[in-house]
């Protein structure tokens, strides 16, 4: 194990604590940890050592990932978020950009990532927001919708039309124009500061886009979207260890019927069916970031298999570790309960479920041509 990954594992156990609950019924984090863990480099761990990150693997990262995934949802999608944003500046910048904006991203600076709007989320042809330049500056038009860590975020890379092509360029979150709204009350995630971002002409340099522009948009996004699958699945297998653990504590110390209720043979199947599912969602995100790691041309295919598998594993593995804990675990704030919100919530971002399985199908018919 890397050195800083054990100094990592400890550090954010130390800041989480027991205080997830809490977050998650308040919803909302406490920004000094978020601002924390983003000094360390640990929000968005694979940037190079050269621009203030540990420069972790894709495989390393995941391994965190998936902590922090146990401990807390929320503070794992914002950590999502981060990663995205410098993955997206890293891939898209040029070296003056990543200059400037990486270290801020290891320095405490948060960030957002704005794709979905109101009539545009897996459709990116109907994406509306428009970045028009303006001499020697953007103007910035347009409304997202769900952007995740918004509330929290210094800086929000906002996808949008540029021209023929799309763009993406970094919007200070203070900016005159930007107006954000926390999503009121979301059913996942509670504390991850979903927000809808208005930009109302919105003024910015030009070179707040990044590499100028005028890449082809569909292009733009999943370049982003491949981390945050990635993510996301390393994610639910935090929440399939969290739901593993809490089950079969439950199941060994309760008692019914005179003996232990993980002795009652369907109660048993449950907690069978979590080790599969767990196992199963850590190999296929194991063979995705090896194959970050490696650029292997295998890459794109294997993190949105990681994803559907990793998201629709936990879903389920969730619902089970409910049924498992009955009453003791369908109360507000146990880890189960929300486990079971966050876990239906992976379902449906970074590309649906059956977005996913519309990729894989059609993986499926190229490999077989």
């Amino acid at each position: 194990m890397p050195d800083w990954r054990a100094d990592a594992g400890e550090r954010v156990t130390r800041l989480v604590g027991d205080q997830a609950a809490a977050w998650d019924l308040a919803g909302v984090l406490p920004v000094e940890t978020l601002r924390t863990l983003g000094k360390a480099g640990l929000l968005c761990a694979e940037v190079p050592v050269e621009h203030g990150g540990v420069g972790a693997g894709s495989l390393d990262n995941g391994d965190f990932t998936a902590q922090v995934g146990s401990l807390c949802g929320s503070l794992r999608s914002v950590m999502t978020s981060q990663g995205m944003a410098a993955w997206t500046i890293q891939r898209l910048g040029d070296v003056r950009q990543r200059r400037e904006y990486l270290p801020r991203l290891t320095g405490g600076e948060l960030a957002a990532v704005a794709f979905s709007e109101p009539d545009a989320g897996s459709d990116v042809t109907a994406m509306a927001t428009e970045i028009r330049a303006d001499g020697d500056t953007v103007v910035v038009e347009g409304r997202k919708s769900w952007t995740t860590a918004a509330r929290y975020a210094d800086l929000i890379a906002v996808f949008g039309r540029y021209g023929d092509g799309g763009g993406v360029v970094l919007v200070p979150a203070g900016a005159p124009g930007v107006t954000i709204r926390p999503v009121p009350n979301p059913s996942g995630c509670r504390a991850a500061g979903h927000a809808d971002v208005v930009l109302d002409a919105v003024r910015l340099p030009a070179t707040a886009v990044l590499g100028g522009g005028g890449q082809s948009l569909q292009l733009l996004v999943t370049t982003a979207l491949a981390y945050g699958r990635i993510s996301v699945a390393w994610g639910c297998v935090g929440i399939l260890r969290a739901c593993l653990s809490a089950a079969g504590a439950h199941a060994r110390g309760r008692r019914q019927f005179g003996r232990p209720l993980a002795e009652h043979q369907l109660v048993a199947r449950h907690l069978a069916e979590l080790v599969v599912a767990e196992q199963v969602a850590t190999r296929v995100c194991e063979h995705a970031s090896r194959c970050w790691d490696a650029r292997s041309p295998e890459l794109v295919i294997a993190t949105v298999l990681a994803k559907y598998v990793s998201s629709t594993e936990a879903a389920r593995g969730a619902a089970a570790a409910v049924q498992v804990l009955a009453s003791a675990g369908a109360q507000d704030g146990h880890v189960v309960a929300r486990a079971y919100r966050d876990a239906k919530l992976m379902e449906l971002i970074e590309g649906s479920t059956e977005i996913c399985q519309i990729i894989l199908a059609q993986h499926a018919v190229a490999q077989a041509s």
